[in-house]
């Protein structure tokens, strides 16, 4: 598989390969070799989520605070999906900016998140199925929700009429609310946050040898 870098710090596409024959296909969704060798560390996995949606919903966009954080390492499983990552980490040099992408059960990539990134996603088919990793599991004292249509980031989203959306996103604060509040993560807590993380990649690996 090949894993690239997007154009915010700490946000990946994951190529993977995919075997078609007259059987079906196969296909690795996660390596752990391969992740630790792009990203620079194992990742460390503590739930499995699984989400379907139909055409109009909006989910997101979604944080965790730090700590604990939380990365994420999605990919649509069934149907598609565009998946637009928020940098919300105050200080960051690229804060407010976005990138989507477009997940799908064709090329079957999948999207990996570090903890500070908040994302959300919404169908681009009828229905949708999403699965992906998290790093933590999950603290709804920790989470935190920005207002997926807050006109300062004019996100992308598919256009399919009313917007379907949970109580909590729809009453979410914009960018700039959140950042009043105190909700949102910084860029020298994520970066403390990796180098911890990194510390523990390197004894684990000391211990291996």
């Amino acid at each position: 598989m090949r894993i690239e870098p997007l154009g915010l710090a700490g946000a990946y596409l994951v190529r993977p390969r995919i075997f078609p024959d007259r059987r079906g296909l196969f296909l690795e969704i996660f390596n752990q070799p391969d992740f630790a060798d792009a990203v620079g560390h194992p990742f460390e996995m503590a739930q499995v989520n699984c989400s379907s949606s139909r055409r109009g919903t909006v989910r997101g966009l979604h944080g965790v605070a730090i700590p604990p954080g939380q990365a994420r390492y999605a990919t649509c499983v069934r149907g598609a999906i565009v998946d637009i990552v928020v940098d919300t980490r105050i200080g960051s040099p690229t804060f407010g900016e976005h990138v989507p992408v477009r997940l799908d059960d064709e090329e079957r990539q999948a999207l990996y998140l570090a903890e500070g990134l908040v994302h959300g996603f919404a169908p681009l088919t009828d229905e949708a199925t999403v699965v992906y990793l998290c790093s933590s599991t999950y603290d709804p004292a920790a989470s935190f929700q920005i207002d997926p249509f807050d006109p300062a980031l004019g996100l992308p989203w598919p256009q399919h009429g009313e917007p379907i959306l949970s109580e909590q996103d729809r009453s979410a604060p914009s960018l700039a609310q959140a950042a009043e509040q105190g909700l949102l993560p910084t860029w020298a807590d994520c970066q403390a946050l990796g180098a911890q993380r990194l510390s523990r990649a390197g004894r684990a690996t000391e211990v291996l040898r």
